[in-house]
């Protein structure tokens, strides 16, 4: 896989609140999320009641839809089978699916505000990516 699939497939697997979300204040991930909040309607568009991906979202910096336990990404699909939440951090294990392989990973991901987060990268202190919420379509 070429490395813009690679960052794609690894912000795919970001997680649901509904796998193991105990407290009130957990971080609620649930909707589109795009790299950059300005190409929303470049990244998502409505299919009839679903959301989905842009023929070309990824030249807009691509993003993910959670919903529920599913994060759905242009070439991933993935279920959330673990979730902890630490204040403003959230760490996930997913189990992941494309066209051609299966995999488990592990995410971190920190709350910035209610409508942004960065995932982090322990080990690579240096690198993270943000997304930003985007309203209803």
């Amino acid at each position: 896989m070429d490395l813009r699939k690679v960052i794609a497939l690894s912000a795919l697997l970001l997680a649901s609140p509904a796998v193991t979300a105990s407290r009130a204040d957990a971080l609620d991930l649930n909707g589109a999320w795009a790299s950059d909040a300005d190409n929303c309607a470049k990244v998502f568009v409505r299919q009839g009641v679903q959301l989905g991906f842009a023929d070309m979202s990824d030249v807009y910096g691509g993003g993910f839809i959670i919903d529920g336990d599913q994060i759905i990404g242009k070439f991933a699909r993935c279920r959330i089978k673990a979730r902890k939440d630490a204040g403003p951090n959230v760490n996930l294990i997913a189990a992941c699916a494309t066209d051609i392989m299966l995999s488990s990973v592990q995410f971190s991901l920190k709350e910035l505000d209610a409508n942004s987060l960065v995932r982090l990268f322990p080990g690579m202190e240096d690198m993270e990516i943000r997304y930003h919420r985007c309203p209803a379509t």
